[in-house]
């Protein structure tokens, strides 16, 4: 059987970093994760191709070559999926579909023509599906019914799949699922609230994988919530340190927590002793009301300003989300997320107007309260709400335009940069000393040209740049490579901008519109009870 793995496009988004990806020649942040694992759970006596469609098109001769098409997605990726369903069956190829979004939504899927779709967990629905293409049959549905495998028993991914060096960064996944319970969150309907880790023995074979495909660098623990599980996390970390130890770090790691993780000095040890260098945290809001609504309590235990800060101090630099739109939100919410930004220095945050996923608690109370519009969530930062706000959408709207804006200013983004990497604890990890290569170096002379000449940030960017080397010169090279994002987020913002401010103003015309005709509807009801009377 030969196989033809496909993964879609993703829009232009926060995290598409494709200014920033330029200025090191690599055209994508993260590898195909799960389908490399697709392909080592399916036999291996089939043959493989996998296709980033964010680094390239099919080619005919692919096409040709395969007998199987399977693809994966999340929902932001839906269009070019259901565009590569359609080319396929064009091309009358078995489909099979599988991932987060055809999870959600399957009957969108068969819609778009697929064939089967392997859906939940794949360790426990691919076999299923193998048994049934290899019995004959041409379509199917397999769900996991709410079992949920034993990741002990997830094999090494394929990751000589991948064309290694357009990428970033790779990734490996520890664990899955999450203890918490925050309404608007999909991972624990996908994964539940007890998370799953594989053993360290596993994890380490997957490093070694990796090291011995010669990859070097950057790597993301995809877990959605690393430390949901404490006592396997660090029994992991211990081991983990000694391996990057013996080997000389060749990886710098990132990952996912919960805020809690400050409250765990060992947790933050032993991260750092490993190499990790930045945490993404899910913030969403310093507006304690709407945590406590959306159940984030783990956010309200303790105040937000000092965990931040203690995870800074640690040696990890801080990352966050942020959401606008809860349900009870007060005026002027998009100012206070720019202020808590602001004053605790997360150079990176992530920021969106809240969507409504498929299957999520906040989805079935909305639904059940008639709230929920006729589209979908699609997790992108350039659409307005999928539901009925609390309080009027261009308010929120206007909001989360301005504050995007505040966010992404070149020089608070750099004074932001600055001041966080200067109270950032110094890395413990002993690293090869490593010599910048021709990329490095070019990618370096083009920030200093635009960041320290040719813009109105030239006195900052170097002042803040002998700064850093003079009283934090380990965090130097984190800090620049930080400074950088900046070329991606300013340009962002205007695709933001354009795209909310476009979608508004759209709506506004049609709620316009819908008013006229209830009120010539109401009119006429009026006219016609007089008539009678």
């Amino acid at each position: 059987m030969r196989v033809l793995l496909i993964y879609p496009l993703f829009p232009k988004s926060f995290w598409s970093f494709e200014k920033a990806l330029e200025l090191v020649n690599r055209k994508v942040m993260l590898p195909p994760l799960g389908m490399v694992t697709v392909a080592a759970i399916l036999p291996q006596e089939w043959e493989f191709k996998l296709v980033d469609r964010n680094i390239r098109t099919v080619t005919e001769a692919e096409w040709e070559w395969a007998d199987l098409v399977i693809l994966s997605a999340m929902i932001v990726q839906k269009e070019d999926l259901h565009d590569q369903i359609r080319e396929a069956k064009r091309r009358n190829k078995l489909v099979a579909c599988g991932g987060p979004y055809p999870t959600a939504l399957p009957q969108e899927q068969l819609d778009s023509g697929v064939d089967f779709l392997i859906l939940d967990e794949g360790e426990i629905t691919l076999p299923m599906f193998v048994d049934a293409i290899q019995g004959g049959e041409t379509k199917g549905i397999f769900r996991a019914d709410g079992n949920k495998p034993d990741v002990t028993t997830t094999p090494v991914p394929r990751f000589d799949l991948l064309e290694m060096k357009y990428y970033e960064s790779m990734s490996v996944q520890f664990s899955r699922g999450c203890p918490f319970q925050c309404e608007f969150c999909d991972i624990i309907v996908l994964y539940g609230r007890k998370p799953r880790t594989k053993t360290p023995e596993q994890l380490l074979a997957e490093l070694d994988y990796l090291y011995d495909l010669g990859w070097r660098g950057s790597l993301f623990m995809v877990d959605d919530n690393f430390i949901g599980n404490k006592r396997n996390v660090k029994l992991l970390l211990k081991e983990l340190k000694v391996w990057q130890a013996e080997r000389q770090c060749p990886f710098k790691i990132a990952t996912e927590a919960s805020v809690n993780l400050a409250e765990d000095l060992e947790l933050m040890k032993l991260m750092v002793d490993c190499n990790f260098k930045s945490v993404f945290l899910g913030i969403e809001t310093p507006d304690e009301d709407s945590l406590e609504l959306t159940q984030k309590y783990q956010n309200n235990r303790n105040p937000l300003n000092e965990a931040v800060e203690k995870i800074i101090r640690s040696g990890l630099r801080v990352m966050s989300g942020f959401i606008i739109g809860f349900d009870g939100e007060k005026p002027g919410a998009g100012d206070r997320i720019v202020k808590f930004v602001e004053e605790t220095t997360i150079p990176t945050a992530f920021f969106s107007m809240l969507q409504v996923l498929p299957n999520t608690a906040l989805w079935h109370r909305l639904k059940k309260e008639g709230r929920l519009l006729d589209k979908s969530g699609n997790g992108n930062q350039v659409t307005l709400t999928n539901f009925i706000p609390t309080r009027p959408i261009e308010d929120i709207a206007t909001e989360y335009i301005e504050a995007f804006w505040k966010l992404y200013d070149h020089e608070k983004f750099l004074d932001r940069t600055y001041q966080h990497f200067l109270i950032m604890g110094a890395p413990t990890g002993k690293g090869a000393v490593k010599m910048p290569s021709l990329v490095d170096l070019r990618a370096l002379l083009i920030i200093c040209w635009r960041q320290g000449i040719k813009r109105k940030t030239r006195w900052k960017f170097w002042h803040h740049l002998f700064s850093i080397r003079k009283h934090n010169p380990k965090v130097l090279s984190s800090y620049i490579s930080t400074c950088a994002h900046i070329e991606h987020f300013h340009e962002y913002r205007y695709i933001v901008k354009e795209s909310i401010e476009g979608q508004l103003a759209e709506y506004l015309a049609e709620n316009k519109q819908f008013n006229v005709i209830k009120d010539e509807v109401m009119s006429y009801k009026k006219k016609v009870k007089e008539e009678v009377a």
